[in-house]
């Protein structure tokens, strides 16, 4: 295990002794499986997280997956159970684990800007470069990925979500689509994708291709601290309703997360699937997790036990097995995890008000099981 995993440690323990496994049935999860094996394979291998866990030691327990449908629940479980040890995440300073949600929101958009439709949803610029330890300048932090090419070959941070909202990128054709609300494009950020329903009746699709460079601020801890929230009341509808309250500071709230999102335009072939996210597979309702991935690597299935999450599983406390499929500027460390709840409206209700505690197990196959002993 590198430095960077140094404050947290994997616990061995059982099937058996693992809480609400024998419950679940974690069937949905063998197609995706193979869809990962595909893109390690036939595309490009999931970059190994300083865990240590790379998509070599997976790739076995995804061929298998590949050419296995099981028979019942149980017969999924004996899948992992057979080829796979659990570790639970123990971070040293004894804090829990914390899982909050994300969905894919479903927005009004014209293909023209009009006085309704005023708010544009961006593609990556051209001058928007990638930044690595060879070509970041010295006064940009480490964690600035992305920064600004200029024509005589200076690089410097990319203007930030105020000056991009305020003109910088306008005239320059990257607009995708334009939408009503300056805060539904600002919740599409976060989100990083999107459904687009065009009035025509089209539907189209938006997902994430770069960002600004900045780091992401959270709004809601803003108006926490402010005292405009009381923390026990935070969500994403709470937050979405302050706005609504107080549209005269609505520019002066966003404009706190610097960050901003770049979109690419992505097919919808088809409408039941998830967003194609960062482990380019379609993420899967209820089993899709967006993880550290400086840590964690893309595809190793984890269970997730939230004892006090209970409105996403009729009243039960939320023990399920995921895939780690996805990322974000927020899910920072070994035990935080993001679940995917859907698309469109009710999935959004579902997602903005889970931010509970939960034990993070990850199944390693059994091969790579042994260096965490």
């Amino acid at each position: 295990m590198s430095d960077q995993a140094s404050d947290f440690v994997l616990q061995a323990i059982s099937f058996d002794n693992l809480e609400g496994w024998k419950d679940d049935d974690p069937s949905g999860l063998f197609e995706v499986m193979g869809r990962c094996r595909r893109q390690i394979t036939d595309v490009k291998p999931y970059r190994t997280g300083s865990l240590g866990l790379s998509a070599e030691d997976l790739l076995p327990l995804l061929m298998d997956a590949e050419n296995f449908t099981p028979s019942s629940p149980a017969a999924a479980r004996a899948f992992f159970e057979t080829r796979c040890r659990p570790f639970l995440i123990r971070r040293k300073d004894g804090k829990s684990g914390f899982v909050t949600a994300f969905y894919e929101p479903e927005v009004e958009v014209s293909d023209r800007p009009n006085e309704l439709f005023r708010f544009p949803f961006y593609s990556r610029p051209n001058d928007l470069i990638d930044l690595d330890d060879g070509n970041r300048p010295a006064e940009l932090d480490g964690s600035y990925v992305f920064g600004r090419l200029h024509d005589d070959g200076r690089i410097d941070a990319y203007p930030d979500r105020r000056e991009i909202d305020q003109g910088f990128l306008a005239g320059r054709g990257l607009e995708i689509a334009w939408a009503k609300s300056k805060v539904d494009v600002f919740f599409v950020h976060v989100q990083g994708a999107a459904r687009l329903r065009y009035r025509d009746g089209r539907i189209g699709r938006i997902t994430y291709a770069a960002k600004a460079g900045h780091p992401f601020s959270a709004i809601g801890k803003l108006l926490i601290d402010r005292g405009e929230i009381d923390r026990a009341e935070i969500s994403m509808q709470s937050i979405r309703a302050w706005l609504a309250r107080n549209p005269e500071r609505v520019d002066e709230v966003l404009w706190h997360n610097r960050s901003y999102i770049f979109f690419r335009e992505a097919a919808v072939a088809d409408p039941e699937a998830g967003p194609i996210a960062a482990a380019k597979v379609p993420l899967l309702a209820g089993r899709s997790l967006a993880v550290d991935r400086l840590i964690h690597t893309f595809g190793f299935p984890f269970f997730i036990r939230a004892d006090s999450l209970t409105h996403l599983d009729r009243g039960r406390p939320f023990r399920r097995l995921m895939l780690a499929l996805d990322t974000g500027s927020a899910i920072v460390g070994p035990a935080r995890g993001d679940i995917f709840t859907g698309s469109g409206d009710l999935a959004g209700e579902r997602a903005g008000t889970v931010r509970n505690d939960a034990d993070f197990v990850i199944l390693i196959p059994k091969a790579a099981a042994g260096r965490f002993d």
